[in-house]
């Protein structure tokens, strides 16, 4: 089998299984490309060749002793730098953590790795991972690889950045507002956003947080579910894992678009600004899901109070985690970062609790309305990839988005009903810019969704195209 950077990943493993490559020859692969397109992309932060090798070449030992392995073996990867692992360096983007190395792998590390991943290095970040724009003042930058001036996304902007060019085979990341989907929109590669507790989180400061959660990225649907079924299911450690176990989401995928009902809502019924040149790639979808077989029909979910619901609670939350450290390095934070800190802290108990109501209003209402429908689909993201010399679009088809948040409506509005999201790439700007679908399922739904989506990637193949690197 010929391999190179663009092999599934699941054929790399297949391969280093079948002593077809070893462990150690896909690693200088990929430490090549690194070489060849990370000086001009910057997604790969705190490389570690060597360590790498070291664990390349136990893997290649562990194949001829016939040894069991796991599902990944054998595989490069590179971890988001918000999440530990034992002995690197991770700084979250922010010159407060610059110097800080990890004294523990996080549960997902600890899964990636016993499934025989090699660990090569730290996938960048917005700093502490607010805003969907990946630039810090420790590693600067990550640029798109469609377009090396404008934004790959964030916060998993790294990682998406980074397996779009071919330096890593798969990716991991977190997602409150949009953090794995808008980065997999923007960069062409898929990602999806489980539901609460499908990748359980530890350790962990509250068991009970449900806006963040931790998930996967690939370059296709398969990929995705082969690393999901890695970082999914129960752990003793988390009250709040789900109980399936992850192997469940393993691949094939074998699903059809045949009678699927889709909740077709390109601006979700009017609540968002979609930039036209999105709107005009998102709209030409329902025809080709609709040629595939889907029903397809105009339909949006009632999400009124989502806004501030989500709001609140990633303010009440920024300024728990984070205000006495902003209060002790005020000139340590973005402008924008310490604005909404600040707004965490004047809000009330009553403020909180309502929030939390009003979340699980709106979880109801989603329930009922995928009584009727099996995915909602929508955009992933309300603009395509935006100039990396701008924090965040300020308009949308000249409508003023005042906030650093506002864009990203389309995401951070599904956040808060706790469904699980796919981004799947969907075609490009006339410019050659990526656009991605935004699928929705019902919570606890990831293995319909992966099917669907798996069966849409089928029927539009704007995900096999590269970047021009």
């Amino acid at each position: 089998m010929d391999i190179d950077h663009y092999t599934p990943a699941r054929e790399m493993v297949a391969a280093v299984r079948a002593r077809e490559i070893s462990a150690r020859e896909l690693l200088e692969l990929h430490l090549a490309r690194i070489d060849e397109v990370n000086p001009v992309v910057n997604a790969v932060v705190s490389l570690g060749a060597e360590r790498a090798h070291e664990e390349a070449q136990a893997a290649d030992e562990r194949l001829s002793r016939g040894d069991e392995v796991g599902p990944l073996h054998g595989l490069p990867f590179a971890v988001k730098d918000t999440h530990h692992v034992r002995g690197w360096r991770t700084t979250f983007g922010s010159p407060v953590m610059a110097g800080h190395v990890s004294g523990w792998d996080d549960l997902l590390v600890e899964r990636i790795r016993r499934a025989g991943a090699v660990v090569i290095g730290k996938t960048n970040v917005p700093e502490w991972a607010a805003g969907s724009h990946t630039f810090n003042p420790v590693f600067g930058a990550t640029l798109n690889p469609y377009d090396r001036g404008r934004s790959a996304g964030g916060s998993s902007g790294g990682a998406a950045a980074a397996l779009a060019s071919g330096m890593v085979p798969l990716a991991d990341g977190s997602d409150m507002g949009g953090s794995l989907r808008n980065p997999a929109s923007f960069c062409n590669v898929v990602g999806l956003r489980p539901s609460v507790g499908r990748v359980p989180i530890w350790p962990t400061w509250n068991y009970w947080e449900t806006l963040s959660v931790h998930g996967p990225l690939g370059r296709d649907v398969a990929d995705l579910a082969l690393l999901l079924s890695v970082i999914a299911g129960p752990d003793d450690r988390s009250q709040t894992a789900l109980s399936t176990p992850g192997d469940v989401f393993a691949p094939p995928l074998d699903g059809s678009l045949e009678g699927v009902r889709v909740a077709w809502a390109p601006d979700l019924g009017g609540t968002i600004d979609v930039d036209d040149e999105v709107a005009a790639v998102i709209g030409a979808q329902a025809a080709v899901l609709e040629a595939a077989g889907a029903r397809v029909a105009p339909a949006a979910p009632d999400l009124t109070g989502a806004d501030k619901v989500f709001r609140v609670l990633r303010a009440w939350l920024f300024d728990y985690m984070l205000g006495d450290m902003l209060a002790a390095h005020p000139d340590k934070f973005k402008a924008a970062l310490a604005a909404n800190i600040r707004a965490g802290r004047p809000l009330t108990g009553r403020e909180i609790a309502g929030a939390h109501e009003r979340r699980t209003e709106l979880g109801d209402r989603l329930r009922e309305f995928f009584v009727d429908h099996d995915v909602l689909a929508l955009p992933v993201s309300q603009v395509p990839p935006f100039p990396a010399d701008q924090e965040y679009p300020t308009e949308i088809n000249g409508h003023a988005q005042e906030t650093y948040l506002d864009w990203m409506r389309s995401c951070f509005l599904i956040t808060v009903t706790g469904c699980p999201a796919i981004s799947v790439p969907a075609g490009f700007t006339p410019g050659g810019l990526p656009v991605g679908l935004q699928l929705v399922a019902p919570a606890g739904g990831e293995r319909r969704l992966l099917e669907i989506a798996a069966a849409y990637e089928r029927v539009n193949d704007a995900g096999r195209q590269r970047p021009p690197l």
